[in-house]
């Protein structure tokens, strides 16, 4: 099984995320990334993780349920070093689990043709 990324905790690595350029969207999807470098990662170099799943998806259960799949996606993806923002749109929680994993990998592929 793939190791699960580190939680994002600190106020300054959201400061970064917020005004990162390095920003990828498809579908309802939307991740914004931070090299290790900028992220002043404290954890070696293991990616960290953070998630934006706004009331507009649903309930609480829909949302940690979103939430849950999406970190089982991530987990099974080939993140670079450094923290991760992932924001959910409410159509992502009506995905299936392979359009999900497939609409996430795209996100990751787009964002890691605009950081070369």
């Amino acid at each position: 099984m793939a190791r699960l990324p580190w939680r994002v905790r600190d106020r300054a690595t959201f400061e970064r995320l917020r005004r990162s350029p390095l920003r990828a969207r498809r579908g309802p999807l939307s991740v914004t990334w931070v090299p290790a470098a900028d992220a002043l990662v404290a954890e070696g170099d293991q990616p960290r993780v953070a998630f934006a799943i706004g009331r507009r998806v649903g309930t609480a259960v829909a949302r940690n349920r979103l939430r849950r799949r999406l970190r089982a996606a991530l987990a099974e993806a080939d993140l670079a070093p450094g923290s991760y923002l992932v924001a959910a749109g409410p159509e992502a929680a009506r995905l299936s689990w392979a359009e999900l994993r497939s609409t996430l990998a795209d996100v990751l592929t787009v964002l890691a043709e605009r950081r070369r």
